[in-house]
């Protein structure tokens, strides 16, 4: 029952009932990552009329967050090349780094040292602040 009701009204778990459908109907699956996100375009890879070009989608594997998808599939995915990881033999970069989630808003977000966050208290001036007087 909960699965039932996390499908009908949360978009940000997975998918919801109208992509389900909408997928199903018009949908033809590509490929899926190593994280378990599945990508999908129109059938045949018709072009939509509306748009001008084929549509591209992907279904997370769980939580949706756009950082998720990894650098194979981003190009892919954002119209920038034309085959999928899947139909060519993509091999990572060495600059590639592995996935890391989004951490703002966690304790272990990124705080610069000037920020009354990062210790909990401001540091001190440095001298090199000269305040504005008037006249």
């Amino acid at each position: 029952m909960k699965q039932f009701f996390l499908k009908l009204f949360t978009w940000w778990n997975g998918q919801t009932f109208g992509t389900q459908l909408w997928t199903s109907r018009f949908g033809e699956l590509v490929g899926q990552d190593e994280q378990g996100n599945r990508y999908y375009r129109t059938a045949g890879g018709k072009i939509d009329p509306t748009l001008g070009f084929e549509r591209r989608w992907v279904i997370y594997n769980g939580y949706a967050e756009a950082s998720r998808i990894p650098p194979a599939w981003h190009g892919w995915i954002h119209h920038v090349v034309d085959t999928p990881p899947t139909e060519i033999n993509y091999q990572p970069r060495e600059w590639e780094k592995p996935h890391q989630p989004n951490l703002t808003g966690t304790a272990k977000a990124y705080r610069p040292s000037g920020s009354t966050l990062a210790s909990g208290k401001r540091p001190k001036a440095t001298g090199d602040y000269q305040p504005w007087t008037p006249g």
